[in-house]
């Protein structure tokens, strides 16, 4: 209990006086209340990893319901440890951070005759060697995203640059031409900050070339598809959107600016969001919403909005368009208080689910982390709140928390990705955290969540 004390405070009026005392009394309920959450969340995780840790180690992941372990192409690549050990440091569970960087270190090996998707590989994999190298010194991090690096560099053999979706890490062999802007343009955070550390620019230059290219491909009036060939450069599906497929690609024109400097991302960035704004946006019952229309023509083509593009909150406040960040939010927000917690789809105009799963993503989480951290609106830690509440409700079970294959009924299914570590465990903690858990100003999170730092 706040008391007041028998200090004279000169000028002051007995009223003032009481409402600075009330005013201190309130931030420090407020303070001891977010460390209860921050704690509550680091407790959390750690359910969640100790059982990985139990049913699943040096796999890429635990299924909790079955409590088996799950690799993702037949062979463990750490996806799970590679994914979490940034968080791990950054909620200063040592312990368990240097037992994984030692498994990482003994274990971990790329030398593999399997096919890999670049995409998922860049930002779980490579994202996570390279932030964790970059919180610990530890050399033998970098080295690991250094060979992987050189390992995913055929994907850019098309002569469009832009990449394949598959690569066979051992043979450089790739397949699959049909990809999205996401995955060819959600890859220089990771491969140019390789660039920097190495000192080796092939690796930027190859991402930015993907990067630039799938710009360069964009429609009369500046929006972007689903779905193009890397091999051609045509478009094979002409829905536009910002989830996913396409969702990453608008957040990297942004932070590689941020993050590089790079005045190419820069223009890019301003060509672009403008278009999205105006043939996506829709307001409907006074309510911001981005739906999905003809890239070609702007027509609109769906009325769907998700659990991915509820990302587009933290962007917008992170280039600076807070107002409009946070008319979004309160959308997403009623999405997810819509069945208590978010579906992957929704019609927004008929408030009805069109996809009905619940894989545990971060996105609502980040928006609220970021919106909160640049207003300190105590709204967004509310909002944060009764999102872990949820969560916490419907996904914890007792080997860890479990994805929902229906957010009405909330049926579970078998499936604890690795992101859960890599970004909601960690968004949430951010949430409540000390403003210096986390470097905000100096670190740049890729699309997985792992802070990157420009020392160079």
């Amino acid at each position: 209990m706040c008391e007041a004390t028998d200090v004279f405070v000169p000028r002051l009026s007995i009223l003032a006086v009481i409402a600075l005392a009330a005013a201190s009394c309130g931030n420090s309920r407020d303070d001891a209340h977010a460390k209860q959450m921050a704690d509550r969340v680091r407790t959390e995780f750690l359910h969640a990893w100790s059982n990985y840790e139990k049913y699943a180690w040096g796999h890429d992941a635990l299924r909790p319901l079955s409590k088996t372990p799950h690799d993702w192409y037949g062979e463990p690549l750490l996806m799970t440890p590679v994914d979490a050990l940034d968080t791990l440091i950054l909620m200063k569970l040592d312990a368990e951070a240097k037992k994984t960087r030692r498994l990482i270190e003994d274990e971990l090996s790329f030398d593999r005759d399997i096919y890999v998707k670049n995409f998922e590989i860049t930002i779980r994999l490579l994202g996570g060697l390279l932030s964790s190298y970059q919180l610990t010194g530890d050399k033998r991090l970098l080295n690991l995203a250094q060979d992987l690096g050189r390992r995913l560099l055929p994907v850019f053999n098309p002569p469009t640059g832009l990449p394949y979706v598959y690569v066979n890490l051992r043979t450089g062999a790739v397949r699959d031409p049909i990809t999205n802007p996401a995955e060819t343009g959600t890859l220089l955070l990771e491969f140019g900050t390789l660039s920097k550390l190495t000192g080796d620019p092939v690796f930027y230059d190859k991402a930015k070339r993907a990067l630039v290219e799938t710009f360069k491909r964009r429609s009369s009036i500046g929006l972007v598809g689903e779905a193009i060939n890397a091999e051609t450069g045509e478009w094979t599906n002409i829905d536009s959107d910002i989830s996913g497929g396409i969702d990453s690609y608008y957040e990297y024109l942004w932070k590689c600016w941020r993050l590089f400097g790079d005045r190419d991302c820069l223009e890019m960035w301003n060509a672009s969001i403008p278009e999205i704004h105006k043939y996506l946006a829709e307001d409907s019952g006074g309510e911001l919403w981005y739906g999905h229309a003809d890239m070609n023509s702007g027509t609109r083509m769906a009325t769907n909005y998700g659990a991915l593009d509820a990302f587009f909150p933290a962007l917008l406040a992170l280039s600076g368009d807070v107002d409009r960040a946070r008319r979004l939010q309160r959308s997403s927000f009623k999405m997810w208080n819509l069945h208590g917690i978010e579906p992957e789809v929704l019609d927004y105009k008929k408030m009805r689910v069109v996809s009905p799963g619940y894989h545990l993503r971060p996105e609502i989480v980040e928006s609220t982390y970021y919106l909160y951290h640049g207003t300190h609106d105590p709204e967004y830690r509310r909002m944060g709140e009764k999102m872990f509440d949820d969560f916490m409700k419907y996904c914890r079970t007792e080997s860890g928390y479990v994805a929902l294959s229906d957010v009405v009924t909330k049926q579970q299914r078998d499936e604890m990705e690795s992101f859960v570590f890599a970004e909601t465990f960690k968004y949430f903690y951010l949430l409540f955290a000390p403003q210096d858990a986390l470097d905000f100003d100096h670190v740049t999170l890729n699309t997985e969540a792992h802070p990157l730092r420009r020392t160079w």
